[in-house]
């Protein structure tokens, strides 16, 4: 039997690799760039063809390389940033396994040239699929200058599952986004197909933010800094009143690199607590400093997510800065009483200020009169047995939390029997109060019932004609196979509605109506090219938008089907269902307006129904493809079990 074990060519090895660093265009920009800012580069030119597919430049100012590494370059795991393992924990570059060049020229056609600092002739390298083609002196500027062509050219599978040109830009832009706040000594110039989307100097970090996202949020961020022996803070977080519900400006950064971190994410949402909406986040630009030697960088082939010795202590710190700006700023509670504008509190004066008198009869003795008996204030019919007489009048006895132990010496005994029986009434009707709302909040929070899992929600229902009713006029209770199903009308018929009118969509002819006052929207950049892309599509839907420079534009018209919709609203969410699917805006607009008509056309909680709209409803629910959700992603009913009812009951 012949061996089968053998080893892959380098080709094949880096194409393989570049499946995990190299996943769309974007990818290609940061790792190039990254290199360019290693080779301490001042400024960094981006030239763009078809969002990236048909060329991706990179011309930096930086250090340059000899002809021999801009050979050895483009080898596998060969780098200037490390030499041993222990260099792994004293990284201050962005690059240092050597992968993404030598991925990069295995899946494109890839054109160097480049030239050391000082010397007066550079060298041209040009390799084809991994295969050096060729190596040749050539007149160049300092620094260096790599062209990537036809990406994916030599795997169609990678290249044909590459979305749209305005959705791989957008994800370009994100990524420039992020190189450009984590850099901002660094002079950056976007290009794509000859129109210059953006060009930045270097400055400070909050003139960066204002220069990629818009100069109103300019005074939309409070600064952070703190400095101890295990991290410094600085940077920007957004005020709460400019918390958005889409889109937010999320960022963290440490030593220089950029990163995500759902764990200090969660300690920065921790210290908007009820300062922001529960559908909102706020906009930060946060940059962490810890010894290298106390972070590990090498657990993600994207270098973005990264693991801290002291995650803990980091959490602390943070969000105690993050509160202190809060207070500082006047945005979460704070007592300052040396402020200029502090209220000013009187010193109490003992001539002028007197305290309040109280007129008290020192003769009063609320047992001085004699009790009523049981039968003069319940009537002749109750009687006490002698033996339980005294019983009574001692639990009867007045004390001062009995409001009604104190009678004048005037009042009658027909107004004690009134106020008994006022008492009496009221007792009664507070008890039938607490009976009807016991269902509200009995539940007990450890074993409440919890949602059934529903495979196959339509199975589950188990309804016949005349066994459902409706509760409070908002919800629909009705048998199921499994125990009790409790259906929110309103969601219920939010999808019945939903799901008629995204059928019927493709009939609809929609026509723009002009808005009497333009709603105008401040995009960022990737939010930007998505919209010029779709704005003529857009059009034929009915929506007039017009440029106005600076990411800004103006929204002239909508489709008149969706005149009650916000306008604004309405964009930004087709903008953001054209990035994260690729889906054409008819489509996207056909879902906003499927979902506008039903939130305006389904019936309201509130509103009681009939036991034939009752079973109308329920049959058409549960004909629906997704009967257990709202197209929102909301809960439509939930299953009461007979196990727990059965507990629940003893």
């Amino acid at each position: 039997m012949s061996d089968i074990i053998r080893l892959l060519p380098d080709s094949v090895a880096n194409q393989i690799a570049a499946g995990e660093v190299i996943q769309r265009p974007a990818s290609v920009i940061k790792e190039l760039v990254e290199n360019s800012i290693d080779a301490g580069a001042s400024a960094v030119t981006i030239i763009l063809k078809d969002a990236g597919r048909t060329l991706i430049q990179v011309i930096d100012n930086g250090s340059g390389m000899s002809d021999t590494d801009a050979r050895l370059a483009f080898e596998r795991h060969a780098t200037s940033k490390i030499a041993k393992a222990d260099d792994l924990f004293t990284l201050h570059t962005m690059g240092f396994r050597g992968e993404a060049l030598a991925s990069i020229a295995a899946i494109a056609q890839v054109d160097l040239r480049t030239m050391l600092k000082g010397e007066t002739i550079g060298t041209r390298l040009v390799i084809n699929g991994s295969k050096v083609e060729s190596q040749e002196p050539d007149a160049c500027a300092q620094g260096s200058n790599l062209m990537v062509k036809n990406l994916f050219f030599n795997v169609p599978a990678r290249r044909k599952f590459l979305k749209k040109d305005s959705v791989e830009m957008s994800a370009i832009m994100r990524e420039f986004e992020r190189l450009a706040l984590v850099n901002t000594g660094v002079d950056f110039t976007l290009i794509s197909n000859d129109t210059t989307l953006h060009s930045l100097m270097r400055g400070s970090m909050k003139r960066r933010v204002c220069d990629l996202f818009g100069k109103n949020l300019d005074k939309q961020l409070i600064p952070i800094e703190t400095d101890t022996s295990i991290v410094s803070v600085s940077g920007f977080i957004g005020l709460p009143e400019n918390a958005r519900k889409r889109n937010p400006l999320q960022f963290f950064m440490v030593n220089g690199r950029n990163m995500r971190h759902p764990y200090f994410h969660k300690a920065v949402m921790t210290c908007y607590e009820h300062l922001i909406p529960a559908d909102s986040q706020p906009n930060y630009f946060i940059n962490l400093r810890v010894d290298p030697e106390t972070i590990d960088v090498n657990i993600h082939p994207t270098k973005n997510e990264i693991k801290f010795e002291n995650e803990q202590a980091i959490w602390e710190i943070l969000t105690a800065a993050i509160r202190d700006s809060l207070g500082r700023f006047n945005v979460g509670p704070a007592l300052d009483f040396d402020r200029e504008d502090a209220p000013e509190i009187p010193v109490f004066n003992p001539t002028t200020d007197k305290m309040p008198e109280i007129d008290i009869d020192p003769a009063y003795n609320p047992f001085s009169e004699p009790l009523p008996s049981p039968s003069d204030i319940l009537g002749p019919e109750f009687s006490v047995s002698g033996r339980h007489q005294g019983r009574f009048e001692s639990a009867s006895r007045p004390t001062p939390a009995n409001p009604y132990s104190r009678m004048s010496s005037t009042g009658s005994r027909q107004s004690a029997v009134t106020d008994w029986a006022k008492l009496y009434d009221d007792f009664m009707r507070k008890r039938d109060e607490g009976l009807a709302s016991a269902g509200d909040t009995a539940a007990p929070s450890d074993d409440s019932p919890a949602p059934l899992p529903i495979s196959d929600p339509a199975q589950v229902h188990d309804h016949a004609a005349g066994n459902a009713f409706q509760y409070k006029d908002s919800y629909i209770l009705t048998p199921s196979r499994d125990g009790l199903m409790v259906i929110d009308q309103h969601r219920a018929h939010l999808r019945v509605l939903y799901d008629s009118y995204l059928a019927k969509a493709d009939e609809q002819e929609f026509v723009a109506q002009a808005t009497m006052f333009p709603d105008v929207l401040e995009l960022s950049g990737a939010q930007s090219t998505v919209l010029a892309d779709i704005r003529e599509r857009m059009a034929e839907l009915g929506f007039v938008i017009t440029p106005r420079g600076d990411n800004t534009w103006s929204i002239d018209g909508i489709p008149s089907q969706m005149a009650d919709t916000p306008a604004r609203d309405m964009v930004l969410a087709m903008i953001d269902n054209i990035t994260s699917t690729g889906l054409d805006p008819a489509s996207a607009m056909y879902e906003q307006f499927a979902l506008s008509m039903a939130r305006a056309g389904a019936i309201r909680r509130g509103q009681p129904l009939s036991a034939d709209e009752m079973d109308r409803l329920l049959s058409e629910l549960f004909r629906s493809t997704s009967p257990a959700l709202t197209p929102d992603g909301k809960s439509i009913f939930a299953i009461i079990s007979t196990d727990y009812i059965t507990r629940l009951l003893g």
